[in-house]
């Protein structure tokens, strides 16, 4: 069973930058790579629509001035709120709907027992931090889903494949013994962290897993880092619910970096992060990046249809191997276990 939490209707101008990368059309793009799928599921296949997270949820995780703050920011108007990122006056709901669905997709698998969730809104979340936004994102969304289940007692494992390093989730959890965040993304590229000896606070040593790769990485060699140098840690930590900061601008056609991935490879990276989740039922994917609307849809529908079940070998690019990075996954793990070793 695939469960989608997404837009109740067309994207409009919702959240809308003008001529900014992190765009309506995001969605669109998204929902056509989600339908390609969805056609062949029937009744396995279930669309739902976002519902906004409440301010207690938020509070797990944001400061409730930083909260006040970018309401009143967006209600008076909106504008840039950094160099890279913008609000509008209907930002607020958007961000509060895109937080939500984290919560519904949870909720749902929880009751359920079954299937996976792919929560499919915007603006993206991986790089706001507690007092602050960055980076495109107002509101760290995945944060605040991984949050709810630390308070309901679970241990959550957070993969991140954006090509950006998701620096908002680090920071949240760098101190949290019942989070294991994981992430594989271009180096050197915004926003400057990510480096394999950031391991973790005093109370998760050892929690946070960094494999920085150059550009021109392959999906191998991705699927190489999560092996190597994630999959003994995630084995170790035994994690009750996998969520997924679900970027697609590692893509090679992406604008906005250089790594070197197809459609293909997500597929694979699908796969592999599957089966970190103990059960069914305890999958979710958040969509963070992705800026090429053609290698959107096609990797979403690669992503989605592997998940699934229905494989699009007829249209789904090959998976990638051979480029650069192999000597950083290894570079990645001796940094790493030095890391560790220091006092």
């Amino acid at each position: 069973m695939l469960r989608v939490i997404g837009p109740s209707g067309g994207t409009g101008t919702v959240h809308d930058g003008g001529g900014h990368p992190e765009r309506p059309a995001r969605i669109d793009a998204v929902m056509a790579g989600v339908a390609e799928v969805a056609r062949t599921l029937g009744s396995d296949f279930e669309l739902l629509p976002a519902a906004a997270a409440d301010p207690a949820a938020l509070s797990r995780v944001h400061a409730p001035a930083y909260l006040q703050r970018l309401e009143e920011f967006c209600r008076s108007g909106g504008g840039k709120l950094d160099l890279d990122t913008f609000a509008r006056p209907d930002s607020w709901q958007a961000a509060l709907l895109s937080a939500g669905a984290g919560l519904q997709a949870v909720d749902v698998l929880r009751r359920s027992g079954e299937g996976t969730a792919f929560v499919a809104t915007r603006p993206p979340g991986h790089h706001a931090l507690a007092e602050h936004s960055m980076g495109f994102c107002l509101l760290n969304n995945i944060a605040v889903s991984a949050a709810a289940l630390v308070e309901a007692g679970e241990r959550v494992l957070v993969v991140d494949w954006d090509v950006h390093h998701g620096n908002g989730t680090q920071a949240l959890f760098w101190d949290d013994p019942s989070v294991l965040y994981v992430s594989t993304h271009q180096a050197p590229l915004y926003p400057g962290t990510g480096a394999a000896d950031e391991v973790g606070g005093a109370g998760a040593r050892g929690l946070t897993v960094n494999v920085p790769l150059p550009a021109g990485a392959t999906g191998d060699v991705v699927r190489r880092a999560l092996d190597e140098v994630a999959g003994p840690v995630i084995e170790d930590f035994g994690p009750t619910w996998v969520l997924v900061s679900a970027g697609f601008d590692a893509h090679r056609a992406d604008p906005l970096a250089g790594l070197a991935l197809s459609s293909g490879d997500f597929a694979a990276l699908a796969r592999m992060v599957a089966g970190y989740a103990p059960r069914p039922g305890r999958l979710v994917l958040f969509l963070e990046g992705g800026y090429d609307l053609a290698a959107l849809q096609e990797s979403v529908a690669a992503t989605l249809g592997a998940l699934a079940g229905v494989p699009r070998t007829d249209s789904t690019e090959a998976p990638t191997s051979g480029g650069a990075g192999e000597e950083a996954v290894h570079a990645a793990a001796q940094a790493r276990r030095q890391a560790l070793a220091r006092p």
